[in-house]
Formats: C-alpha cells, structure tokens, sequence
C-alpha cells in the first residue's frame, strides 16, 4: 500500500485479493461525498492501473468523451478524433489494453455516476465492453467508484440489464467510527485531541475523512468550526448543497425532506412528512429509501405499530449542524462559534447530538452491556397522555432507544451529554419512572425493562441514582466494534 489510512483494512483486503485472483474482476466501491472512496483505491492499488479516468460533474457527454480520449491520447501516444459516443471510447479503450499485451490489465474509472448523463447511452456502452472482455484471455480488473450511491446500487450493482450480476465485489464505505476518527485526528494528523474533543468533532463533522482532515491542529477546536462554517470564504459554508446536487436528481426535494426531518428531531412518520412537504408517492418513497441507503436518515417501527407507523429520523450529524448553525447564519459573526459558547441552543444541540452519536455507535453500546452475541431489535417510542382500558391515566413520553432483545430483556436507554458525572435530580428519577411505567402499559409487555444511561462520563451516585441498572461512557463507544 501507498499511502497510509485508518481503519478500512478488512476493505483493502477485498480490493487486493481481487486484483491477485485469477480471473477478471469488476470491484464497486461506493459511499457518500467525501467518505474516502478514491483514496482507499489509490492508497491500496497505488500505480497498478494501466488507465484511469474520472467522470464530471454536471459537464456534457461530449466533454466527457472527449476527455476520457485525451487521457487516452496521453497512455497510447495516438492522436485521433474525440469517439463519436461511449461505444467507440471504450473500444479504444480495449484496444489500448490489449496492446499492452499483459496477463492482467487495471482500469479505475472514479465517480462513475457523473458519466451517465442523459441519452448518453454511457451505461450500455459500458456494458458491452465488460461483457465482450469474457472473450479475451487478458485479465481486466475494472474498479469503479461513484458518491451517488442510490445510482450505483440501482444502476449498477442491482442492474437487470447488460450488468445484471457482473459485478464481482460490491464495496459500501462507511463514515469513521468514533475510535477511527481519534486514530486519524491524533496518528495520522498528530492532533493530540482527547475523547471529548474527539466527540465534540464528531457531532460536527460525523466520520467524514475530508472534514476531518481540514482541521488545523494548531488552532483551537472552536476557531475551526469558525474558519470551516462562518468565516468570510469558509470552506464547508456550501458543502451541504452541494452535497444533495452530486448525490440525488431532484436534489432540491431531497433537501426539502431533509430540512423537514430537521424541524422535528424525534421523527416523523410519512404522513406528517407529505403535509409538511407536499411529497408523496412513488417520488417520496425513492427519496425515503434513498436518503436511508445513504445513512442520512433512520427508519423505525415502533412495538405494537403497523407500516403506516414507521418513523423516519435524520440522523446524518454534519446536515443537523448545517441546519440548526450556519443555514441560516448572516454572516455578520466570523467568530460565531466561539462566542456561542455555553449558550442554551448549543446545549441543546449537543444533547441531540450526542444521542445520534449514540444511534451509530450501537454495536458499541451492546458490546459494553455484553449482549453482542444475543438477538435483538433496536427502536425509539414516544407516546402522548393517554388513559389506559382500565382508566388509568398515564404521562407517556419518549424513549429514543430501546434494545429489545430475545432473552426477554429491553434496554431502555437515557443519553445524555454532559462535561462532568451526570447527576440524576429527583424529579428526573420521577420522570424516568413514570415513562418506564408508561412504556410497559403502552406497549403491553411483560419482558424486563432495565435502565440504562448512556453518558460522556458516568453517573454520579447519590440517592436518586439507583434507578440505573446499566451504565455505558463515552469509552465505551470509543470500542472497535468487532
């Protein structure tokens, strides 16, 4: 490997043994913006392609065409004509690595998706010159690469066309883990940050390895955020829509669902989505479903709920800043972060914030209570007052994480932010009692209903602490998942 990285070693294991297996190989690697996809090709295969070539953003076919023969032209050393579509740039294409007269030849072609543009035929073309290579006797390990990741499970690695199972191995990248994101921040970039700074950019900037990786180490964590959202110029003050334009068509009704989900932080179910944005149907049913595949959204059914139930959460941290922060942001303030300081809507989203941390960090919380190895469902529940068959009267509330599990447990888990011990008051006790309670009568369960607080920093005994059965820190999230 040429480059060194964190994390993702069980993914260049894929990309290395398919390149050394004695057949030809068609890898897809996909993942969101900025996740890392090309730099875990190049790091792994390093100078093995014989050609490479990167699609365009929003540009023509024909400037596309005509690009993918100048790097050609640059390989072979012949001057011709740009190809008159994408059937005659990927026979040139053939020819060229056929020249070459090798057992095994490499090709990447990086952000895959940017080539399909409208009536450009570019997806049949490159059909035929996968499904035409099974005659020669030359190897070809074709790796291709693409953000839109709607467009390459759907148009390529679920295609029912000319692809139609021809793709060999099929690569989802993940944003960093909390554990991998404190390996790149202090091994790769010496940044020295403890766990709490390391979470703290994290409910910012989620996994992503490019955010990351625009943070200056000799500037304190609130200057960043400055100089990356509020400052004159910043750099990520346009990421978020451009982000939606190189993920989705029809980015602008993706965002408006977005911004929907933004607006009520438990979820909202599909009805409550249509009202607030006039979606519906099969249009918002491929948004939903798309915008789930991406990781920017949870979905959900609570117990005792039917299909029609299901909630639909954002989850996806650097859109939840993007929105509560910087959307609306004058730009009067360049210090804007740091001045906010302790203010009560930071708080706020802190609070929620590490709740999302918490919902990708699952495995962790299991690992920590030490039920990896036992079957179990995770949902959220909230309910309003309701009287209950026999008259009761009961407060309902919300729970935003249940581990159901199938040795007759549930987990009902409290997640709270805090820069200290968290220290339960006597009327939380009350609360978390009632909501217990209310959840039983609800959901109309016998299991048993343990408590169970996920925090930064632990609980603080004292006399209302006893109501906690479990106990997960920020440590332990900080745990390698396997």
């Amino acid at each position: 490997m040429s480059a060194q990285f964190v994390g993702r070693e069980e993914e260049a294991r894929i990309l290395e043994k398919c390149y050394s297996s004695e057949k030809s190989e068609l890898v897809a690697v996909y993942g969101r913006r900025r996740v890392g996809k090309t730099y875990l090709i190049r790091s792994v295969l390093g100078d093995r392609f014989d050609f490479d070539f990167t699609g365009m953003y929003d540009t023509p076919a024909s400037e596309q065409r005509k690009q993918f023969c100048k790097a050609l032209k640059d390989k072979t050393g012949k001057r011709e004509k740009t190809a008159s579509d994408w059937y005659e740039a990927f026979d040139r294409l053939r020819d060229y690595l056929l020249s070459l007269q090798k057992e095994t030849v490499a090709v990447f072609l990086d952000e895959l998706p940017w080539m399909d543009t409208p009536r450009s035929h570019f997806l049949s073309a490159l059909s035929r010159f996968w499904n035409d290579w099974g005659r020669e006797r030359v190897k070809l390990k074709l790796y291709v690469c693409g953000s839109a990741t709607t467009w390459m499970v759907d148009k390529l690695i679920g295609d029912r066309g000319g692809l139609y199972g021809r793709t060999t191995r099929s690569i989802y990248l993940s944003p960093f883990s909390l554990r991998e994101t404190e390996q790149f921040l202090n091994e790769i970039r010496q940044m020295d940050y403890g766990r709490m700074q390391v979470l703290d950019v994290y409910m910012i900037l989620g996994g992503i390895p490019y955010y990351l990786d625009m943070l200056d180490g000799d500037l304190p964590f609130s200057v960043n955020i400055d100089r990356l959202f509020f400052s004159e110029n910043a750099p990520l003050k346009t990421e978020y829509e451009f982000l939606f334009r190189s993920l989705f068509k029809e980015s602008d009704h993706y965002r408006r669902v977005v911004e929907a989900l933004s607006s009520k932080l438990k979820g909202m179910t599909r009805e409550e989505i249509i009202e607030s944005t006039r979606l519906e149907g099969g249009e918002l049913s491929l948004i939903l479903r798309n915008l789930n595949s991406c990781d920017f959204i949870r979905t959900y059914t609570e117990p005792g709920k039917t299909e029609r139930g299901k909630m639909y959460q954002l989850t996806d941290l650097f859109s939840l800043f993007y929105l509560r922060f910087v959307k609306n942001h004058d730009g009067q303030d360049r210090r804007y972060w740091s001045n906010l300081s302790q203010h009560g809507t930071k708080n706020a989203w802190a609070g929620y914030a590490f709740e999302q941390v918490c919902l990708h960090h699952i495995a962790q919380i299991k690992q920590a209570l030490g039920i990896s190895g036992i079957l179990s469902n995770v949902y959220a529940w909230s309910s309003r007052a309701f009287v209950s068959s026999d008259g009761s009267e009961w407060k309902g509330g919300q729970i935003d994480l249940i581990i159901d599990r199938s040795d007759k447990v549930m987990n009902l888990c409290e997640m709270k932010y805090s820069l200290d011990m968290y220290e339960i008051t006597k009327d939380y006790e009350t609360t978390v009692r009632e909501r217990i309670s209310s959840f039983r009568k609800k959901a109309k369960t016998n299991k048993n209903l343990r408590c169970t607080f996920v925090t930064t920093y632990g609980i603080k005994k004292n006399r209302h602490s006893g109501i906690v059965d479990h106990q997960v820190i920020l440590d332990d999230l900080f745990r390698s998942a396997d």
